[in-house]
Formats: structure tokens, C-alpha cells, sequence
């Protein structure tokens, strides 16, 4: 075989190798942060498996088709990257603050708030339950663990303050990925109508959650990190640590409330620990062997407490301001 021969023969099996490398990079990427819309129509009653939540799944569903039953006004905005990004309002009283809520990773707005949402009318506070993107009614194919939603975020305050007016005074509410969003948001040039942050269950950084998935599923994290950032910068746009709950409240002065569950099995206690410890104002509640996002059923009374003595005090403190 001729030299020109040969470089062209080692060309095609290098072009091979880089194909088979992005490719795998593309599947890893999509495993991670893809969206599962194209998979089946969204089941908000769709209840995670696993023996934590086993005990509550009636309880569960019951709240969910309760929500579901609940009337309400669908809304959608654009992002500022262009997504359009869809959520309901829930109307509770003129003049009342406004709660606007965010769900978790591949997560249901509806199922994630079952409990929530309720709460939050019943303590009489107006509602925005969030898609967000990538999910729901919202547009979008990548998930980015918070680092595009914080801007989201953004993007739903100041519809509230255009819709409801300058004096709207706003709680903003996450669980799980949810939770880290409004964290991250928190960092960022937030109005004065955000009085408060309820965070239940957060992760510190979307880093930091997926070194620990990698650990919990024995996956070489020398290896998987870098392709998993690999992945999010090529096909997501995004860093991987382009944001991070610690790093956001350290420069936030919002007071927030943290709520764990101690049995968290997928997003750790320390996690909250941690934002805690780094927050100017921030109160932590631990509920004992609560699994994760449970903590509102495993102790419903000291949750809804803790919910309702904060909002009593930054709702407070920004009526004295």
C-alpha cells in the first residue's frame, strides 16, 4: 500500500474513533441531561419506586389529584434565551403575596407541589407553579441542574412584578433541583419583591451532586466528570460549575429557610448543611427519617410551622423596610 494510501486508512479509522468518542460523549450527555418528554406525555401522578415512598404513595396521589382539580390560569413567558416557558397561576386573594414554585429533576410541577402548593393557598399566599424548562408545558430538551434556571427564575419575577405590580412581595419555593434554582437565582440581581427563599432539599452544586451520583453508582469519577463536562459544554451550552447554591447565598442577602430530610438518599443532609453554614441569613430544619422531598409528609405539622413562622418573619421584616 502506498504512503497516501496509508495516511488516508489511518484518516478513516481517526475520524472513526472521533465519531465513536462524540457519540458516546452525545449519549452521555443525554442520559444526564436530557429531557424524557419524548418518551411519554407527562404523568404528574407518577410516584418515584422505593420503599420511602411506598407508605405515602396513596396520600400522594390523593394530593396530587386534588391539585390537578384545583382551577387555575395557564400563563407562558419567554425565556431570555427564547425557550417558552409555561406555568399556572393559582388565585387566592388581590393584594396577597405571591409564592412562586419550582420543581425537581425530571420531576412533575404538579406532583412536586402537591403538598406545597396547598400550603401556600392555605397560609393564604397567591401561587406560580413553575414548569420548568425542558418539562411540562415548557419548552426546552436540556436540563441544566439550575445554571440556566436561575435566569429563568429571573425571568418569572419580573413577570410577577409586571403582572401584580411594583409592590408584589414574593416567596420563592423549590424542591430538590427546584430548590437549588431559587438558591442559585439568589446570586443574582434579584429585585427587592423577593423577600424569601423556602429551599427544601437542595443540592449544594450541580458539580457537587454529580460527583456524588458517580460515587453512588460506581462510576470512575476521573473518567465520567470530564466527559460529563465535556457533554454539557458541547451539546448543553452550559458549565457544569457555572453556578452553585454555596457560592450564590454567600452574596445573597434574601433570608431563606432549608428543610432536609436526614434519610435523603439521593441529595445528602450535608448538602444543606453546608448552604446553611455559608448563608448570612439562614434558618435549617432537619426532619428525622424523612427520605428525599419527604419531609412535608413524614412531619406535616412542623413543617408547615417552619413554613409559616419564616414567611410570618420575612414577610414581616419587609413591611418594617
Amino acid at each position: 500500500m502506498s504512503a497516501g494510501g496509508m495516511r488516508v486508512r489511518w484518516m478513516g479509522w481517526i475520524a472513526g474513533l472521533a465519531g465513536l468518542f462524540f457519540a458516546g460523549v452525545l449519549g452521555i450527555f443525554w442520559f444526564c441531561f436530557g429531557s424524557r418528554r419524548w418518551r411519554r406525555r407527562e404523568r404528574p401522578e407518577r410516584i418515584p419506586g422505593g420503599a420511602q415512598y411506598a407508605p405515602y404513595r396513596q396520600k400522594l396521589l390523593g394530593m396530587i389529584r386534588a391539585l390537578a382539580a384545583v382551577p387555575c390560569e395557564e400563563i407562558e413567558i419567554r425565556a431570555r434565551d427564547g425557550v417558552r416557558l409555561a406555568a399556572r397561576y393559582y388565585h387566592v386573594a388581590d393584594g396577597a403575596p405571591l409564592e412562586i414554585e419550582f420543581h425537581g429533576y425530571r420531576g412533575s410541577a404538579v406532583r412536586d407541589f402537591s403538598a406545597g402548593n396547598a400550603l401556600a393557598r392555605s397560609q393564604g399566599r397567591n401561587v406560580l407553579l413553575v414548569d420548568q424548562r425542558a418539562h411540562g408545558r415548557s419548552g426546552g430538551w436540556t436540563i441544566s441542574l439550575g445554571v440556566r434556571e436561575r435566569y429563568d427564575c429571573l425571568d418569572w419575577v419580573a413577570e410577577a412584578v409586571r403582572r401584580f405590580g411594583p409592590d408584589v412581595r414574593i416567596l420563592l419555593t423549590g424542591v430538590s433541583m427546584g430548590a437549588a434554582t431559587v438558591l442559585m437565582a439568589s446570586g443574582l440581581d434579584l429585585p427587592d419583591n423577593v423577600v424569601g427563599i423556602v429551599a427544601d432539599c437542595p443540592f449544594s452544586s450541580p458539580e457537587a451532586i454529580v460527583r456524588k451520583l458517580c460515587r453512588e453508582y460506581r462510576l470512575p469519577e476521573a473518567v465520567m466528570l470530564p466527559l460529563i463536562r465535556l457533554g454539557a459544554r458541547l451539546f448543553g451550552r452550559f458549565r457544569l460549575d457555572g453556578a452553585s447554591s454555596v457560592e450564590a447565598v454567600r452574596r445573597s442577602r434574601v433570608p431563606v429557610l432549608l428543610i432536609h430530610g436526614e434519610d435523603d438518599r439521593f441529595v445528602p443532609c450535608e448538602m444543606s448543611r453546608e448552604i446553611a453554614a455559608n448563608a448570612p441569613d439562614a434558618e435549617l430544619l432537619i426532619v428525622p427519617g424523612a427520605g428525599h422531598a419527604l419531609s412535608c409528609m413524614v412531619d406535616a405539622p412542623r413543617y408547615s410551622r417552619a413554613v409559616e413562622e419564616f414567611v410570618g418573619r420575612v414577610f414581616g421584616d419587609a413591611r418594617k423596610g
